[in-house]
């Protein structure tokens, strides 16, 4: 039996629960509540949405970074190490740093909460420790919005970017659902980025009068618009144009000056990145992400290695990127969550997708590696990537 109280960071993440079918806020609430009597946190930008958390939060972080300001920015999952979750200050976290946040933790915090705090709720608290006197957390929501592990801080403002139908066990069965739990999460202003569909405006209306009714919380919506007409940096594909417009109109709110110049060299792990000339990886899992990268290669054809989460609407996502497959590779992950093979092979074939079986990378090929953090994450093990 684990001791959590002595236990090293690795030994507690690796005994922490994953993957849940429902979720108890009080626990990592009534941690924060202990926690926070030690802690000073700083001015928190919330991050939440279906698709484009991650490099909104990137573009801000980076950003805030290059004007001199002290900052945080917590995202998830990981790629390749769990230190990409924690990004200060230009770079992911130092072992030293996570392992003293830990040990703040079990210092304040009893045995019973320590055991109960699932995966997530453990390192949210690690992200929460090391922003102490920092000028900005940029903070990503992880499933949710109202009863995730990162709403257990008062944001300044919340950003929310594009809502799409993803995680409905959790959020609900419908984007109005969706954007209500994720939108709820809001405590003083809401930016509202680019969407695929306009009932997330009309949901952001409702949220708010429920939250003045609820709470007597007063919240100031702003819709970010022009997307298309934004002529910035074109080094980036649209849709990481459409979440560098949601930063930009946030950096304005906060009255810091604007030199596009600064967002050249950010780094988007994984992000419609490409590592090589002929192949691109993405992260994303879902049919949003899928339409995103129809448009990015409109008018290619590409092999596309693939897997997918069971939860996921695969089957969507293949339809969606047909016109752009030649082939497709199924990769192999050793993971409970991952849908059966044979479902999708079955579904190409009903597609008419051709199969290749063939693991080698040929230079005379456009490769698309896609369908979830673990997908890349093997592609680049077995490419012996390295980030840096």
């Amino acid at each position: 039996m684990l001791d959590f109280k002595t236990a090293c960071l690795s030994d507690i993440l690796s005994h922490k629960t994953m993957y849940y079918d429902e979720i108890d806020f009080s626990i990592v609430k009534k941690s924060w509540d202990i926690l926070s009597k030690y802690i000073k946190i700083p001015f928190i930008i919330h991050i939440v949405g279906t698709n484009g958390k991650g490099s909104t939060g990137r573009f801000l972080a980076h950003y805030l970074h290059k004007k001199s300001f002290k900052i945080l920015h917590y995202s998830s999952p990981h790629i390749l190490k769990f230190n990409e979750r924690i990004w200060i200050n230009g770079k992911d976290s130092l072992d030293f740093e996570l392992n003293y946040a830990s040990r703040k933790i079990q210092k304040y915090l009893p045995l019973y909460l320590l055991e109960k705090l699932t995966y997530f709720e453990y390192t949210t608290l690690l992200a929460l420790v090391l922003s102490d006197g920092l000028d900005y957390l940029v903070l990503e929501a992880g499933l949710g919005g109202e009863f995730d592990a990162t709403n257990v801080v008062p944001a300044d403002i919340s950003l929310i970017t594009t809502i799409g139908l993803d995680h409905q066990n959790f959020l609900g069965n419908s984007i109005k659902e969706i954007a209500k739990t994720k939108m709820r999460a809001a405590d003083k202003k809401m930016f509202i980025g680019y969407q695929v569909f306009d009932e997330v405006y009309d949901v952001a209306k409702e949220v708010k009068k429920e939250l003045k009714e609820e709470f007597d919380r007063d919240i100031l919506i702003k819709k970010v618009e022009n997307f298309e007409e934004s002529n910035l940096n074109k080094k980036f594909p649209l849709f990481l144009r459409r979440n560098l417009h949601l930063v930009i109109e946030t950096l304005k709110e906060l009255g810091i000056e604007i030199d596009e110049k600064l967002f050249d060299d950010v780094k988007l792990f994984g992000r419609c990145q490409k590592i090589a000339s002929n192949i691109t990886v993405d992260v994303g899992h879902n049919p949003l992400a899928a339409q995103v990268l129809l448009k990015e290669f409109e008018n290619k054809k590409v092999s596309l290695i693939y897997n997918s989460y069971k939860d996921k609407d695969y089957k969507e996502v293949l339809k969606i990127l047909k016109p752009i497959i030649s082939e497709i590779r199924i990769i192999d992950l050793d993971d409970k969550r991952v849908v059966d093979k044979n479902n999708l092979l079955d579904i190409c074939n009903k597609l008419n997708i051709i199969i290749n079986t063939n693991n080698e990378i040929s230079d005379d090929k456009e490769y698309l590696v896609f369908g979830s953090f673990l997908v890349v994450e093997k592609f680049l093990k077995d490419l012996s990537f390295d980030e840096k």
